[in-house]
Formats: structure tokens, sequence, C-alpha cells
């Protein structure tokens, strides 16, 4: 959120051992999606399914997108979402806009959030540092501390390490990405000239996707295209696939369109 270049981020963070020298499980969100299998498990009560935990990195953020998000009040952060809904358990890790004044919107370098939202307490956030030499040595003896107590306990006392007994666990729905419903920032880069931008705007309409904001940048210097930024309202997965594809098609979109 510093307008500093991925690469030189991502080397700073290796040399004072808070990413991996393979970063993949880092920015890629794997590491994130393993813990969140977990929590999603204790909190809700369902066996540990990581095969169906939606998983996307952030090596597709670029810097214009940080500071596109800012200028609509927005910050974007990486985060894992599981949230029961009615119809199922939504398991997902992505990008995410979170508006600035937000708490978790504030949790930067090694410091890590989880806030939990339950019925009688509402929303509480649980904060510290998540990366480094001591906080994960820690980490790892509390884990091996829990691990040994369980062992030593009557079986019948013992509290299960996923918080609920196995013939206990719920077999609800994990929801597939396609049925999750979302808001969306999209960023393309359009031909400047009349009528683009009511193109797509019909595109979205015939969607049924609800507009929020639009951002719209003056071309550079000798520049055909210009960049065109959306936020929209909520909107199932497979309605703003089905959208983008046809905004791609459009002979005024240079390139992929670009969604968080």
């Amino acid at each position: 959120d510093k307008g500093r270049d991925f690469e030189d981020v991502l080397n700073e963070a290796q040399s004072l051992g808070y990413a991996e020298a393979d970063p993949t499980f880092d920015v890629e969100g794997i590491d994130a999606a393993h813990k969140l299998t977990i929590l999603g498990s204790i909190a809700f009560g369902i066996p540990l399914q990581f095969d169906k935990t939606y998983v996307e990195g952030i090596t597709k953020i670029e810097q214009q997108d940080v500071l596109y998000a800012e200028e609509l009040g927005y910050r974007i952060k990486h985060v894992g979402i599981s949230r029961k809904v009615d119809n199922g358990i939504e398991q997902r890790v992505h990008p995410t806009l979170i508006p600035e004044r937000r708490l978790i919107a504030n949790v930067d370098g090694v410091m890590n959030a989880v806030l939990v939202k339950s019925d009688a307490v509402g929303p509480t956030l649980y904060y510290g540092a998540g990366a480094g030499a001591e906080p994960t040595a820690s980490a790892v003896v509390a884990d091996i501390v829990d691990v040994v107590r369980a062992l030593t306990t009557d079986p019948e006392n013992r509290v299960p390490h996923l918080a609920f007994q196995h013939d206990a666990l719920s077999d609800i729905n994990i929801l597939p990405i396609e049925e999750i419903e979302t808001a969306y920032y999209l960023r393309m880069h359009a031909i400047d000239r009349p009528g683009v931008v009511a193109d797509i705007t019909k595109i979205l309409g015939d969607s049924k996707i609800s507009i929020e904001a639009i951002l719209q940048k003056e071309p550079e210097e000798n520049a055909s295209c210009i960049p065109v930024i959306f936020l929209t309202q909520c909107i199932k997965e497979k309605e703003m696939n089905g959208a983008i594809t046809k905004i791609e098609k459009l002979d005024a979109i240079d390139g992929k369109v670009i969604r968080i």
C-alpha cells in the first residue's frame, strides 16, 4: 500500500524471514487457505475440506490497482473468508477491497488479524504478529503443548482438536466459488472514444449487475487507451464471469479485465 514494486517488497520480506525462500504458499494464498480450512472446521463443525476452498493469490494485482482502490476509499487486502449462509458455507481466499476506515483494512506489515462475527457478541478482532522467528516458534510450541495435554488427559474428557467430536461433525455443503455472491472491482483498458462506457454499462445492466462507482482516468500522452474502473454491488460469481466474457469481446476493450 506504499506504491512499491511487488518484487521489491517480496525480496525484503524474504530477507527479513517473513516470507519463505519459495514464496508460492504465501503469495498464492495456499498457506492462508490451510489455516482457513481449520478455522472453518472449528467454527462450523465441518470436516477439513481444503480441496473445496477457493484460493486466489495476489500476483495479478498491480500498483495501479492499489492506487485506484485508495482513490475510491478502499484498501486491498489478501483475506480468507469462512462464512455460513442460507445454502451452505463460503470458504474462500482472495484479494478483497475493504473500506479504509475499518480496523481490518489497517492490518499492515507482518501483523495478522482474525475477525470473528458471532451471534451474541457480534464482531471481535484478534490481532498479532503472524510472521518472523519468535512469533512462529511461539505458535509451534503452543501447538505441541496442546497435543501433549490432550495425550495426558482421560479420553472421555479430551476436547477434540477441531472442537467437535468426530460423530458430531456436520456435512454442510461448501459452496463453489461460482455460487458465491460478493461485490467486485473491475479494471479494464478501453479505447478512448465516445460510447465505450455506455456499452460496458449496458452489458452489466443486462446481467443485472448494479454499479456502485465508476472511475475513468485521463489518457496518458500518446496513449490510445484509458483505464476504466468499476465497483459493483453484490452479484454471483457466475453472473460476473458471464458479463466479463462479454465485455472482453468488445472491440474497444484492450486485453483482459482485471477483477478483484
